[in-house]
């Protein structure tokens, strides 16, 4: 119950938000997400390295790919600008204070990874929000991400057996895994039937599917900051469940496949 409710509330407000949310409310959602989602990476992998106030303005620096997003909907907008914007400020900022940093280089290296986990990445979800029937896409993304995990959980507790990656995520087995794939399929398709996109069903289980093994990508990822960082969860804002890249690690991966696809195959 204590993971159920909250996680009932968070998917009602995201598909809210979705269904009714303009463009520029989205992307202020997104970045305020980006933005608290930046400090749980920094308090994991610069907790020992810097001081609260240096992980605060990291955390604006992380999330400037997000920002430089709301001009998603300029038809020369390229995703690459905020990187470049944010690896820029992060050098400029190291270089302010290389003198009284004892390791600028793990700053740097940290930073660098925090811009494209917390950032880029992100930052894709307000890219995919700015196409024709972005909110659409959205939905059934993030029904996959959703339907994977719940699936992947349900299957594994009961019969999982063959550990999938136990050196990173002990808990997480073969089993499990299979069933995330098939959960977030089954979803997709459930969605695509509410939110209609210019997509064949066929192209719809296809995508579904990679998207789901994105994304158990994207949760593995974390576990290797997590387990690499000494910590359990990315934080404690959302009680049982963790922090914000506790729930948004498989979307963010999942995001940036999902824009290509869109972008290049003209959905």
């Amino acid at each position: 119950m204590k993971r159920t409710v909250p996680g009932i509330l968070l998917a009602v407000g995201w598909l809210l938000l979705l269904a009714k949310g303009s463009f520029l409310c989205f992307w202020a959602v997104v970045l305020v997400i980006g933005i608290v989602g930046a400090r749980e990476y920094c308090r994991m992998s610069l907790a020992h390295i810097l001081y609260e106030s240096d992980r605060t303005i990291l955390s604006i620096v992380l999330s400037l790919p997000i920002l430089a997003a709301v001009f998603a909907q300029h038809p020369r907008f390229s995703a690459s600008f905020g990187v470049i914007l944010a690896f820029c400020a992060l050098i400029l900022y190291i270089l302010y204070n290389f003198s009284r940093f004892e390791s600028p280089l793990s700053i740097l290296n940290r930073g660098a990874l925090g811009i494209i986990f917390t950032g880029f990445l992100a930052s894709h979800l307000v890219l995919i929000r700015a196409l024709p029937d972005g909110a659409h896409w959205l939905v059934i993304l993030s029904a996959v991400t959703a339907g994977s995990d719940t699936l992947a959980y349900y299957v594994g507790s009961r019969w999982g057996r063959r550990k999938l990656c136990p050196h990173i995520s002990p808990n997480k087995t073969v089993e499990g895994a299979i069933g995330g794939i098939v959960g977030g399929m089954l979803a997709a398709v459930l969605l695509a039937q509410l939110c209609p996109v210019p997509a064949g069903m066929l192209v719809i289980i296809f995508l579904s599917f990679a998207l789901s093994i994105v994304g158990m990508l994207g949760d593995l990822l974390e576990s290797v900051i997590k387990r690499g960082t000494g910590n359990k969860d990315s934080g404690a804002l959302l009680g049982a469940h963790g922090g914000i890249l506790d729930r948004v690690d498989s979307l963010l991966l999942a995001a940036p496949i999902l824009y290509y696809v869109l972008l290049y195959s003209g959905f």
